[in-house]
């Protein structure tokens, strides 16, 4: 399993508030549970403390995004690196469940699973995916969805780096909104028009 793959937990966890709408499904620990997804052993440590913690750092991680849609790079490193020093993870290679035709293992970077508490263990798993996505994608493949108001976080995997909306369905949602302000706009401009009073000379 390559290290990437670990960045999606940072975009599950970051969407789990929808501040703008006044939205949070991260309430309770059968949600934390379920943010690890099945066969994460670090869910079961889970307790009512741990919402708490991951909305601690969803915050952060939000931050990391915001910063990276903003075009500052060095300040969305910087709080990514904190994470990182706060939640290290440990890396070990596995391949006892990934067989070739052959029956040999293919080896791949996994993370270990041994941290102090469910908030430790998946922020480690979050916050070094997203690392690995960053440096080997750029920063500024991190954004936040432009789509009022979503606001989600997202990974822009396009090849043009062209990506503002965290899906399909938003990017059509904005389409919309600006196709229908524009025509707002050309409209009162030909209302405008009417009203205005006419130059021609008046008849003696």
């Amino acid at each position: 399993m390559e290290l990437n793959y670990y960045s999606d937990f940072a975009v599950r966890l970051v969407n789990t508030e929808q501040p703008q709408r006044g939205e949070d499904t991260l309430t309770s620990v059968e949600a934390v549970r379920a943010l690890f997804g099945p066969g994460q052993s670090a869910a079961r440590r889970a307790t009512e403390a741990d919402v708490t913690r991951l909305r601690g750092v969803r915050t952060r991680l939000r931050a990391v995004f915001a910063a990276a849609s903003e075009g500052d790079e060095t300040r969305a490193v910087d709080l990514l690196n904190a994470l990182l020093m706060e939640f290290p993870a440990s890396p070990q290679i596995s391949g006892h469940d990934h067989l070739d035709d052959a029956g040999r293992p293919r080896w791949h970077m996994h993370l270990a699973d041994h941290p102090a508490n469910a908030t430790a263990g998946y922020a480690a798993i979050a916050c070094m995916g997203l690392a690995f996505h960053l440096t080997d994608l750029g920063v500024d493949r991190l954004g936040i969805c432009q789509a009022d108001p979503c606001r989600n976080a997202y990974l822009d995997t396009s090849t043009n780096r062209s990506r503002r909306y965290c899906s399909d369905r938003c990017a059509t949602r904005a389409n919309v909104a600006a196709y229908r302000a524009r025509k707002r706009l050309e409209n009162s401009g030909r209302s405008a028009e009417k009203t205005q009073p006419s130059n021609a000379p008046g008849v003696r």
